[in-house]
């Protein structure tokens, strides 16, 4: 799913971007959304958002729209161990 619409981008998802200093060459960076930037609901080349990690850029796909990646975090404190 590409990410020129707003309604689709939610605090919490996997996206890739591109950033600023990477529109030249394409090179995607992949995060977990902080903030919606851009304020309308439809941008040709992308959504603009902030990842977890403070990279700013435009959304060129949404990896995972599932919210929150708790099996990437490693273990939960209430998981059992076998």
């Amino acid at each position: 799913m590409n990410g020129q619409h707003r309604k689709n981008i939610k605090p919490g998802i996997t996206v890739d971007i591109v950033l600023k200093a990477d529109q030249k060459t394409g090179k995607r960076t992949r995060g977990v959304v902080a903030a919606i930037l851009t304020n309308s609901s439809f941008h040709p080349h992308g959504i603009k958002v902030r990842l977890r990690d403070g990279k700013v850029g435009r959304v060129q796909e949404i990896i995972s729209t599932s919210g929150d990646q708790e099996s990437d975090k490693g273990d939960s404190p209430n998981r059992k161990k076998c």
